[in-house]
């Protein structure tokens, strides 16, 4: 093939492969975003423009491949270019299996709405995808690479030769890097077993807090006052932790009072069911009033209450210790702790027994 055709078949083929490349572009992007449109399929509205640069570099790749096969580049640049279309085929199928990953994730979690009071279901099933998305990812990149370095024959070569001491480099490797498999596979585990949700409310370190993220290699927990506390996966499986929301989001809270033995229970623990069915906060389940221990100096009254989850319990609980003390303080004075004292007369030798009232704070 001379010069001159070899130009007039490079100018054909650049101008049927422009026409190509848009009149395919235009019908698979019209085509996918006419199937987003409907609500019943699981390609979300913004599918087609997600996948449009993955897509041209697909359709590239495939025309590069047709002009290598048909001959039209000069052989001292062929394989140049046939190896460029090799890696924009890598890259556009990985940019669209990843894609397609996520896409899945976003179609069967669009039913849960971890917004909702009652979100454990939801909970679960964004903790488990959430994390099998990473996973996926991942994998898919690392699969990508691999192929894409194996598309250099001087890699392959060396790959022959370095196949004897595989053996050996894994077992290196596996040792050096057995803290991070170990994170890694933690973080699998906790996407199975679920320990912990997003969301959960949980103790970690003597800090309340919530779940805020989940990734493969470690977890961000929300503490209650702004602050961030980043712990790794296998904190989760090998350290104890209490989880507040593992089956529901329900809590019961306790008060404790202190007073003197003259304190009228009853009367007291009437106040206590006027207080919670005055406040929102009280889930109408728990209402329990115990004397639970009896000192020389004080009686410990335990007030017991329920709440819809953590937060609300935390606040009732402030609640009904504010309104206690103020009942205690306006109707029985004399029933606040009090501290027993004996009194020495040094003139007579007599001693005076008497009480002086220690109010707690």
């Amino acid at each position: 093939m001379d010069l001159a055709n070899l130009d007039s078949d490079l100018i054909k083929y650049i101008i049927f492969s422009v026409a190509g490349l848009v009149v395919a572009f235009t019908v698979i992007f019209f085509i996918l975003k006419k199937v987003g449109k409907n609500p019943r399929n699981i390609l979300p509205v913004n599918f087609a423009h997600r996948i449009k640069v993955p897509l041209i570099l697909f359709i590239i790749s495939l025309v590069i491949r047709i002009g290598v096969a048909a001959d039209i580049f000069d052989d001292s640049y062929s394989g140049i270019v046939g190896h460029i279309g090799i890696l924009l085929l890598i890259l556009s199928i990985t940019w669209f299996l990843i894609i397609m990953v996520r896409v899945v994730k976003s179609g069967l979690i669009r039913k849960y709405d971890i917004t909702a009071a009652d979100n454990l279901a939801a909970r679960r099933v964004y903790t488990q995808f959430n994390i099998l998305e990473r996973v996926a990812v991942f994998v898919i990149t690392v699969l990508a690479i691999g192929a894409a370095l194996m598309s250099f024959e001087s890699i392959q070569s060396i790959g022959a030769s370095v196949l004897a001491s595989a053996g050996i480099a894994g077992i290196i490797i596996g040792f050096s890097a057995q803290k991070a498999l170990g994170t890694l596979l933690a973080g699998i585990q906790i996407a199975i077993t679920q320990p912990i949700r997003l969301d959960d409310v949980v103790i970690v370190e003597g800090e309340w807090g919530r779940i805020e993220e989940i990734t493969l290699t470690y977890v961000v927990i929300s503490i209650w006052d702004k602050r961030r506390l980043v712990v790794p996966t296998t904190y989760f499986i090998d350290k104890p932790f209490q989880n507040w929301t593992r089956t529901t989001s329900e809590i019961l809270g306790t008060v404790f009072i202190y007073t003197d033995f003259h304190v009228p229970v009853d009367e007291l623990r009437g106040e206590l069911t006027r207080l919670l069915n005055d406040t929102p906060l009280w889930d109408g389940k728990v209402n329990v009033m115990q004397v639970t221990d009896a000192k020389a100096d004080v009686m410990e009254i335990r007030a017991l209450m329920s709440a819809k989850d953590s937060g609300t319990a935390w606040d009732l609980r402030v609640h009904i210790r504010e309104k206690l003390i103020d009942y205690l303080q306006r109707n029985y004075p004399e029933s606040l702790p009090r501290t027993r004292v004996t009194v020495m007369n040094n003139e007579s030798g007599d001693t005076d027994k008497s009480l002086i009232n220690n109010n707690l704070p």
